[in-house]
């Protein structure tokens, strides 16, 4: 039997629930392997039609999504009507709540989110659309080897035309913040823990400050072109800015705040937005 693989084929940036540390953001590359007997063509699959049908699956199952282990025993999700409603209570007993277009979530049949259950999840979406001729399919999702700290985020931009505008989609990021033309190794440190599994969040998206059960929270809230969202977060996983939480925005703001701080010193910051893109501000 003949295999084929295609490595980075693509990068799944989501967010997903965990039982510890809550809201998570993450970007994960996909290698893709496919067993099967030789077609006419003397192929498994063309690497055409393995880029255009397994990332079109991919990107439109869980990409941008928020994933949701629906065996954990502290999350409940309800549909209704186009709605997905999701409440998650954390070990610590921090509560989470979402709420979207059921095009928003992703529902796992696990106990926890990790590279290994989430790669069968996406086996079993694409076996069914893979000629007959292929066997097996093999999903392996990995982590950017980052050189330097990296920090997990999670946002929503409500003006984007695509699936940015879902209020709980994530990332993985890595960023280079020199000082007068000097990476900064103590500075990127900083900003790494500050961002530490962290929500940005607009201030015009914050509906309101509540208190349940002696926790403060932030409860945000827009209508997108893809419909109505709703998040309840605890506060310390929040970070607000007055800016759409645009890469662009994030980079201006990390440098801004670096020259507030030391104004005769000039920053250049260069902040990833999952793997391998992102934007530059000076400052």
């Amino acid at each position: 039997m003949t295999r084929l693989f295609v490595d980075n084929l693509t990068v799944i940036d989501f967010s997903y629930l965990h039982p510890d540390r809550g809201l998570l953001g993450e970007s994960w590359l996909l290698d893709v392997e496919l067993e099967g007997a030789l077609d006419y063509q003397g192929m498994v699959l063309d690497f055409g039609e393995i880029k255009q049908q397994v990332k079109h699956a991919v990107d439109d199952g869980f990409d941008h999504k928020l994933i949701i282990p629906t065996r954990y025993m502290g999350a409940s999700v309800e549909k209704n009507n186009q709605l997905c409603e999701v409440r998650f209570r954390c070990e610590s007993g921090e509560e989470i709540y979402h709420s979207g277009p059921i095009s928003a979530s992703c529902l796992i049949d696990a106990d926890e989110i990790s590279p290994g259950n989430l790669a069968r999840a996406i086996e079993a979406k694409l076996k069914p659309i893979l000629p007959n001729n292929v066997f097996q399919v093999t999903i392996r999702l990995r982590s950017e080897n980052c050189e330097g700290v990296y920090y997990h985020v999670s946002h929503g931009l409500k003006h984007h035309a695509g699936n940015c505008q879902r209020i709980a989609h994530g990332h993985r990021s890595c960023f280079e913040i020199y000082k007068d033309g000097i990476r900064s190794a103590q500075i990127e440190a900083d900003w790494a823990e500050r961002w530490n599994d962290i929500y940005i969040g607009t201030r015009d998206d914050l509906i309101e400050l509540r208190e349940i059960n002696g926790r403060s929270y932030c409860q945000f809230g827009y209508r997108s072109p893809q419909g109505q969202f709703e998040l309840l977060l605890p506060q310390d996983r929040c970070y607000l800015i007055d800016t759409d939480s645009t890469v662009e925005n994030l980079a201006q703001h990390i440098a801004d705040s670096l020259k507030d701080q030391q104004p005769t010193s000039n920053f250049h910051v260069r902040l990833f937005e999952g793997i391998a893109k992102g934007a530059i501000a000076e400052a």
